[in-house]
């Protein structure tokens, strides 16, 4: 009750002050009148009266303090005044006010920017019920395979809601023109897990997972996505029931997803499909995603020790599987940590080297506050005393602060804003859960949260150094002197240096850590793909016969190349299934032929579909053998091609020609081959990024393919211009009667592939810069401060016969002085905090000798020039001028 009293009490201070106030002075004049009425009655005159109860009453405003304190609103009313008075001094103080608010702005914007992303990124729960809970397999270098997720499926007892997903592209087939749709093919179970809603009809049952569907061949139903329900049949809500055609399949439409279902794609399906799971399936090859929730109770520790055991069983029961003999190990983690694992340390590491830009922002910030606390010396020291304690003096100083950061903020959330728009223009596509088009990155309330949080911890930052500073001022030292030169007294000499210190220690660690992002970045350019991208462009269309004008593969394929051949500026044209650089080989077990079993040499490659003139297109250089030809076909001898890692891998001397090598073996029919013979070697091509060793691969001509669905396109053309590409796809158009994607230049494919480099190093650099300016504006003001300080001494020095050399040297020492002490505690700091992003470099070390010393002569060498200016203003100091002004 006594609570609810005192909140009433606030309220109505601060709602009904004036009332408040108004009820206390007539209470206290009320008293006052009656002791006077008293006095009268006693036979003093009413002028008399009222002068001898005033002077019983004494100063009623100590009495009003008293009221105040006992109804718990003094200090709510010591702070509006704060806030008042503060008010006031900012608004008299405009210059001072635009530069800190803009520099905090900067600052605070810059962060909540950045941690809009953070918190799309890491910190937002996944889609689905009991996020927490829902996990991801991991086996081996895929996801999962058809053996391993029927076990999970059945014999685990701490998990449940076990599914399977994979993305796939179709065709919209049937209609004027094909149209392309993504698709998510996903067990009965995916819908419950992620608490996906259909709003129209049902969801899959087990027999269409398990291909037994009543109507069609391989349970063939669909269900559609809100979105293209409307865009491909315009909302018609009797859809359900009917059939559509993708790819050539024909798919019963069972029911619509609800409007704005969120899910973690990058780009939400289009259409779900049943994935065929059947419960009996050997199938090894590890091609798409499991996922499950935790049981109730059950923790992750729990889990992951129930699946060592599987493990173990697994092995026993399958000793021959290709997980088996790679020793792979089953678990499972939080999904949300899979899906952000490789972009989480990256995005904390910017959120650290951003947050140190507001502290040096902050640094700035207080330097401004401490040459206007300069000027208010005398102001706080009759404060002082007047009976205003140093809490007091700190309080109102603070309030200041506060209210400039607060300002900032506000400027900042416009500043965020932007950053965040710019963020999504920049960022790398591979930065999860951000949504195809940004929109799951908002400045939502947490960010509003945030960046409020931000100013008031900006505003005690940068507020309480000048506060505890001027606040130690002795009032009878500072009335007695008579200039604003000398009211700040050394001690705010000492605290300005102090913070320009600090400014230049924080700008070496970002510069530091932005040239170690620039030399990683060279050093991924530098390195040599295994190709030659230049003039050479790709696109990526499907290979179906059901899709294609033509059931003849080989016709399409030929009619395509001729085509192309035949376009003015096209020089060769080739073909593959994976094109390099893009990642995400599937790699199988390769055998030497012909050898003694359980005794041949063994390993793990990938391998590749391609055309005879794939190599010439990319250059890639032959080493021994041959390259394929128009000679092989489907019926003859079945050939392979290996670069130079596959065959160190399996022969000693690395001569494979002429050997017979079998790839993906018990793999099934789809991925096993038949026994090859190498007939050449060629050269490495870093396949899954450039910053990845080259993996051992096998060359597979593409005629003697039997799953390649969906072929890359590459074309060697003798110039580039938009006009031509423009040909090339509307060439492919013609030929396979399909819509085909802009082309993509190598050089473009290469840059993609060290987009999250060129991120990191970008916004570093940015933030290096930022962190540059901010230090070198405060070395200025410090020196520039100082200069005015001493203009007195100058002016005697000059008097006595100094020169002006001798100034200017005495004035650029001093400043450099400040940035190499601020330089040698940042090689400490970047010495301890470089280490962390070791697994970000590529190509240097985070201890990198040479990047230190080009950053120190750097930043030493911008310090130099904001120390020159006040210098060269010191060394026109007139003497007289000077003298006199003292």
């Amino acid at each position: 009750m006594s609570l609810l009293s005192s909140a009433r009490t606030v309220l109505d201070f601060v709602f009904r002050r004036r009332r408040v106030e108004r009820e206390m002075e007539e209470e206290l004049r009320s008293h006052l009148q009656i002791r006077a009425d008293d006095l009268e009655r006693r036979g003093l005159s009413r002028a008399e009266a009222e002068r001898q109860a005033r002077v019983e009453f004494g100063g009623y405003q100590r009495y009003k303090e008293e009221c105040r304190d006992a109804l718990g609103t003094r200090l709510l009313g010591e702070l509006v005044a704060d806030l008042r008075y503060g008010l006031r001094q900012l608004r008299r103080s405009p210059g001072f006010t635009a530069v800190a608010v803009i520099t905090l702005a900067l600052g605070i914007g810059a962060n909540s920017a950045i941690f809009s992303v953070v918190d799309a990124v890491l910190l937002k729960p996944l889609h689905a019920p009991n996020p927490d809970r829902v996990v991801v397999f991991n086996s081996g270098p895929a996801a999962a395979a058809d053996i391993e997720f029927n076990m999970w499926r059945k014999e685990t007892n701490v998990l449940e809601d076990v599914s399977g997903f994979r993305s796939g592209s179709y065709y919209l087939t049937g209609v004027s023109q094909p149209q392309k749709v993504d698709a998510m093919l996903v067990t009965q179970d995916y819908f419950r897990l992620f608490g996906l809603h259909i709003a129209r009809g049902r969801g899959f049952t087990p027999e269409e997972e398990l291909g037994t569907g009543r109507l069609f061949e391989n349970g063939h139903v669909a269900v559609l996505s809100n979105g293209f329900w409307k865009s491909a049949f315009g909302g018609d809500r009797r859809i359900l029931g009917k059939t559509i055609s993708l790819s050539g399949n024909l798919y019963e439409i069972v029911g619509i997803m609800a409007p704005h279902v969120e899910t973690e794609s990058a780009q939400p399906p289009d259409v779900w499909l049943p994935f065929p799971m059947s419960p009996n399936s050997k199938n090894q090859v590890h091609y798409f995603e499991a996922v499950g929730r935790l049981k109730p109770g059950v923790t992750l520790a729990m889990a992951n020790s129930q699946l060592k055991l599987m493990t173990q069983a697994f092995r026993r029961e399958y000793p021959n599987t290709v997980s088996a003999k790679r020793g792979d190990t089953y678990s499972v983690q939080r999904m949300r940590d899979e899906i952000v694992r490789k972009v989480q340390f990256s995005l904390l590491a910017l959120m650290a080297a951003v947050s140190l830009v507001l502290l040096i922002a902050c640094a700035n910030a207080a330097n401004l506050l401490l040459a206007r606390a300069a000027s208010r010396t005398r102001e706080m020291a009759i404060r002082t005393a007047l009976g205003a304690g140093r809490a007091r003096i700190i309080r109102q100083l603070l309030t200041e602060s506060i209210l400039l950061s607060i300002a900032g903020a506000l400027l900042g959330l416009g500043v965020g804003f932007a950053g965040v728009r710019a963020l999504l223009s920049l960022g790398p596509s591979t930065i999860p859960r951000i949504g195809s088009d940004g929109s799951n990155v908002t400045m939502d309330w947490h960010v509003l949260s945030f960046t409020i949080f931000l100013a008031l911890i900006t505003g005690v930052i940068f507020g309480l150094f000048p506060g505890l500073s001027i606040s130690r001022t002795d009032p009878n030292w500072a009335m007695s002197q008579g200039t604003i030169r000398t009211g700040a007294g050394r001690m705010q000499a000492k605290a300005r240096s102090s913070l320009a210190v600090i400014e230049v220690s924080l700008a070496f660690v970002l510069l530091i850590a932005s040239a170690l992002f620039i030399r990683t970045l060279e050093a991924l350019r530098s390195v040599d793909p295994g190709f030659d991208a230049h003039n050479v462009v790709t696109t990526r269309t499907p290979l179906d016969p059901k899709l294609l004008k033509t059931s003849n593969i080989d016709r399409a394929v030929q009619n395509a190349i001729q085509r192309l051949d035949d376009l003015p500026g096209v020089e060769t044209v080739g073909l593959t299934t994976d094109l390099p650089l893009g990642g995400g080989f599937i790699r199988v077990p390769v055998s030497v032929n012909g050898q003694v079993p359980g005794k041949a040499p063994e390993g793990f490659a990938r391998f590749v579909f391609v055309s005879p003139a794939y190599f010439g297109v990319l250059r890639i250089p032959l080493l021994r053998g041959r390259f394929f030809t128009d000679g092989e076909r489907l019926d003859s001898p079945p050939v392979a091609i290996v670069n130079q890692a596959m065959a160190r891998q399996l022969w000693r001397n690395g001569d494979a020609i002429g050997e017979r090598i079998i790839i993906g073996k018990g793999l099934g029919p789809r991925l096993e081959q038949p026994p090859r013979q190498i007939v050449g070697i060629v050269g490495d091509v870093r396949e899954n990024g450039l910053a990845q060793l080259p993996q051992p691969a096998a060359y597979i001509p593409i005629v003697q393919s039997r799953t390649a669905a969906t072929v890359s396109w590459v074309v060697r053309t003798r110039t580039q211009s938009a006009s031509l590409n423009t040909e090339i796809q509307n060439a492919l158009r013609q030929a396979t009667g399909l819509p085909v994607p802009p082309l993509q230049s190598m050089k473009d494919v290469i840059a993609q592939s060290t987009e999250r480099q060129n991120f990191n190093m970008l916004l570093m650099s940015i933030f290096g810069a930022s962190a540059l300016v901010l230090a070198m504006i405060g070395l200025y003001g410090v020196m520039n401060y100082l200069v005015a300080q001493r203009t007195h001494e100058i002016g005697v020095r000059m008097a006595l016969g100094a020169q002006k050399a001798d100034v200017l040297r005495m004035v650029i020492i001093n400043g450099i002085k400040m940035a190499l002490v601020g330089v040698s505690i940042g090689i400490v700091g970047a010495l301890g905090v470089t280490r962390f992003l070791s697994s970000l470099l590529y190509g240097v070390k985070p201890t990198d000798p040479l990047t230190f010393v080009i950053v120190s002569v750097l930043l030493t060498g911008v310090a130099l020039l904001a120390c020159y200016i006040p210098a060269r203003r010191a060394t026109k100091v007139d003497p007289m001028v000077a003298l006199r002004h003292e």
